[in-house]
């Protein structure tokens, strides 16, 4: 058995700055048994495996909507993996990943769609995003 003599000690900077890093790297997630009623934002990816109703807003960070997870909530983030059901609008700015187990009940709109066969979607599609076209003088102009 170590005693208090026996264990290294940890400066305060160091276990602060390792977490501080931990953190940054961490995904927040959102277990089986959680209900979550509200807003949620976050400065971080986020993996969802339980319930949520409300709105999610994760700016320039991932979403992962686990197999099981029920959301009835408007997704924004920058990517976006679907393999639960969402009921609500989505939009990706980047990319939306519909799985084969998952499923979308409202309005999506990403410059980038990949669907699996046997992910679902009820309501209407924009993927029309703002690609970057080019023009005859070799311009790029974003296309809406």
């Amino acid at each position: 058995m170590a005693s208090a003599d026996t264990l290294p000690e940890r400066s305060q900077t160091d276990s602060s700055s390792r977490s501080e890093v931990d953190e940054r790297r961490a995904t927040a997630w959102i277990g089986q048994g959680v209900v979550v009623e509200g807003r949620i934002t976050s400065s971080q990816d986020l993996r969802i495996d339980g319930r949520v109703e409300g709105t999610i807003e994760l700016g320039d960070h991932a979403l992962m909507i686990g197999s099981r997870a029920e959301v009835k909530a408007n997704l924004v983030a920058r990517s976006i993996l679907i393999n639960g059901t969402v009921i609500g609008n989505v939009t990706a700015t980047e990319r939306l990943d519909l799985q084969a187990t998952g499923s979308v009940e409202g309005d999506i709109s990403s410059p980038r769609l990949v669907m699996i066969d046997g992910g679902v979607v009820k309501g209407r599609v924009d993927v029309s995003g703002n690609r970057a076209k080019k023009t005859q003088d070799g311009l790029s102009v974003n296309v809406h």
